[in-house]
């Protein structure tokens, strides 16, 4: 990957918490390649209470007489976060509405899609795709570290570019978490988006049952498996997947939690 300065091929780029980008050593620093969030780091780094050195480092540690240093307001959403996940929440809306116009025109489904039930499947996958990046933030911000939503370049573009294409792509963006979470803190922000899924999954699946033989427990069916495959797929061991970090300090936890998704998945399959 290239550094977003200079860039220079870099083989383990740096990745800054404030804006989202990828960076060589040399300008790794929010200083060093004209971060979007400087004033946040700046910020950040003048409410540090301990007197350990940084060692030009903004991973920190917040501590007050020995506790995790802990916010007034817990769950904080800034105007940027809240211009970025506006744009990713408009970005799978149309995502749920071309796999509905992509079926009619292709004949890709055994039904036809009217605009109620995409309308339907569109905000279902959109409140899912939300609830597992606000999920992530509420634990980390909870836990005294920084977090909050931020597109990213080639994210938002291929996630545009599949409202077009017969592929689905979702991901827009990502949480982006700064502090120094401990081990415990990692595998319960990890696990915060799997679980929130695998909830809703149970939650729209259960609604579908209710509404049964209506056209709308089509999209519910759907939208519950869409939930259950990307639980799923966020569990893979592998990468910057969330699984990948949770089989890394639980795997007791990974494997309860996999072996659901695997459940839902193929139940929900099945189902639609």
């Amino acid at each position: 990957m290239k550094c977003q300065v200079c860039m220079q091929e870099t083989v383990l780029p740096f990745h800054c918490p404030f804006c989202g980008g990828q960076f060589c050593s040399e300008h790794r620093l929010p200083e060093n390649h004209a971060c979007s969030g400087i004033g946040f780091a700046r910020a950040q780094r003048q409410e540090q209470v301990t007197a350990a050195p940084t060692y030009n480092s903004y991973q920190y540690t917040y501590s007050f007489g020995g506790q995790p240093f802990k916010r007034k307001r817990p769950v904080y959403f800034s105007p940027k976060e809240l211009k970025h996940i506006s744009i990713a929440a408009l970005l799978v809306v149309g995502i749920g509405f071309s796999i509905g116009l992509y079926g009619n025109a292709f004949g890709s489904f055994w039904f036809e899609w009217t605009w109620g039930m995409m309308a339907v499947f569109a905000t279902l996958v959109t409140a899912s795709f939300l609830a597992h990046e606000i999920a992530h933030k509420v634990i980390a911000q909870k836990r005294g570290l920084w977090a909050e939503f931020r597109l990213t370049t080639w994210g938002a573009l291929l996630t545009f570019a599949s409202v077009f294409l017969p592929f689905r792509l979702i991901a827009p963006g990502a949480m982006m978490i700064g502090g120094s979470p401990n081990r415990d803190d990692i595998v319960k922000i990890s696990v915060a988006g799997p679980v929130t899924n695998i909830l809703f999954c149970i939650g729209v699946l259960l609604g579908a049952f209710l509404v049964f033989p209506s056209i709308y427990a089509i999209p519910l069916f759907f939208a519950a498996y869409i939930n259950a495959f990307i639980a799923l797929f966020n569990l893979i061991p592998f990468g910057v997947l969330d699984g990948y970090k949770i089989f890394s300090f639980n795997k007791k936890v990974w494997a309860v939690m996999f072996a659901v998704a695997v459940a839902l998945t193929i139940v929900t399959y099945l189902l639609f």
